[in-house]
């Protein structure tokens, strides 16, 4: 499914509330996580599996240890939203104050700290290519993927302006078994657990 360009923005915001309310009335019918991109709804149509999971709980657990008390690594509903971007997405992980939890509606992606994924089998270009874009547009200035497929990841910072909208000029690789500083806070990527080959 694909969304009008901008050059039709009205149409593209009665395409974008037709698209919500469609996922509104699929509300825990169908497994997965559905999202809204530039580019239409987004399905994955699998739902999460032990190792990623495993890996959203490490995050949380390690990040909080080192964060301040008013900040969480949030890893419930809602989702984030920019109606004027026509985007809706479910970050893994949000790193958010507790302040700035307390809205009606979904989160406001610029009081995002930092957004973290972990990569889904299914659906691995939805976290390394469509949220690359789609983060810096939502104003999130911290993006940082993990990779249990590959036992690897990265940090993407310092949003700037291009040609093709915002993007993040920062890309900073690590692999398993180092740390990662995300913001101001470095945890371990020991032990994570990685997908199995089959």
């Amino acid at each position: 499914m694909t969304i009008a360009s901008d050059d039709a923005r009205p149409d593209a915001h009665h395409r974008y509330q037709a698209m919500r309310e469609f996922l509104e009335s699929m509300d825990d019918t169908l497994p997965g996580k559905f999202e809204i991109t530039k580019e239409g709804i987004v399905h994955d149509m699998m739902a999460p599996i032990g190792p990623h999971e495993m890996t959203t709980l490490h995050i949380r657990k390690r990040l909080e240890k080192v964060m301040p008390e008013e900040l969480v690594a949030h890893t419930g509903t809602p989702d984030v939203e920019a109606e004027s971007e026509g985007i809706m997405r479910h970050p893994d992980v949000m790193v958010i104050s507790m302040e700035d939890m307390d809205v009606p509606g979904s989160f406001d992606p610029r009081t995002l700290i930092a957004a973290i994924e972990v990569v889904s089998r299914s659906n691995p270009d939805n976290d390394w290519v469509s949220k690359v874009r789609d983060y810096p547009l939502l104003g999130i200035p911290i993006y940082v993927i993990f990779d249990p497929r590959t036992g690897e990841g990265a940090v993407l910072s310092d949003i700037h302006s291009t040609p093709n909208g915002p993007r993040y000029a920062t890309r900073k690789d690590f692999v398993y078994g180092e740390d990662v500083t995300i913001a101001e806070w470095t945890i371990s990527t020991e032990n994570l657990p990685r997908y199995s080959s089959q």
